[in-house]
């Protein structure tokens, strides 16, 4: 299931996050880094996705 959601991480971030955590602090905060830069997104979503 953890590759699913890194696939789906790498593909929209926010998302990957959301299916991991829910409406968090660290689904904002992805949110956020993914309005940065789209790659900023991505590693933050694949950390929590590795972490958790």
């Amino acid at each position: 299931m953890d590759l699913i959601r890194i696939i789906i991480a790498i593909l929209l971030p926010p998302l990957g996050v959301f299916l991991q955590v829910g409406l968090g602090g660290a689904f904002w905060l992805n949110i956020v880094l993914t309005l940065l830069g789209y790659i900023p997104g991505i590693i933050h979503a694949v950390w929590v996705i590795a972490r958790r």
